[in-house]
């Protein structure tokens, strides 16, 4: 991971870290029904403060599901993001909080994995610390700060994919890939992908 994290194995060519998820499991409950061999690819975006780039249909090429944690923009948007895969979406302190296309929050799983969405402003200036502690998931997905970080705690994975929008704050601007493979517990991989 870009910051160091303890267990990741980073790949600086590919601008990928594979972290392992901590899997927690109901009592007597021996198997997951969304267990699969099934690989899922989900697009991470964020911050699009109404700029969808056009390298973004390149990035989420392929993908299964895009999640865009929040500042979406308008509509437009999400109709641009939805012709190249669903979408799921929640609202940023931007957006207009009764739009019913945005939840406050989103939790979608998918092999196994339990991932959390929200966009980070309801904690004031969020850190991947504090998203973990506030949330439960094996990942934790956030955006508003506009910068792009993955942390390894405890087993758990807290995302930004970075904003995709106007250029803010001198920082590249950038989405996400998340790769969920099947195992026990199934791998993760995240890809930060840049649009600059």
């Amino acid at each position: 991971m870009r910051n160091g994290a303890v267990g990741s194995s980073w790949n600086a060519e590919r601008k990928t870290v594979n972290v392992k998820p901590h899997m927690t499991k109901k009592r007597g409950v021996k198997s997951r029904s969304d267990m699969s061999p099934q690989v899922y690819v989900v697009g991470v975006i964020a911050d699009t403060h109404g700029l969808l780039r056009p390298q973004i249909a390149a990035a989420f090429a392929g993908v299964s599901l895009i999640l865009h944690a929040g500042d979406v923009g308008g509509p437009s948007i999400l109709d641009a993001l939805a012709a190249i895969a669903p979408v799921d979406a929640v609202f940023g302190n931007v957006d207009d909080a009764h739009d019913p296309a945005l939840a406050r929050e989103r939790v979608v799983t998918l092999g196994g994995v339990t991932i959390h969405v929200s966009h980070g402003h309801e904690l004031g200036r969020p850190t991947a610390e504090l998203l973990l502690a506030r949330y439960a998931g094996d990942v934790v997905i956030f955006g508003h700060t506009h910068k792009a970080v993955a942390v390894r705690r405890d087993g758990r994975i807290a995302l930004n994919p970075g904003a995709a929008g106007p250029r803010r704050f001198d920082l590249q601007p950038s989405v996400a890939r998340l790769t969920i493979a099947p195992g026990e517990p199934p791998s993760i991989d995240v890809e930060f992908i840049s649009l600059a």
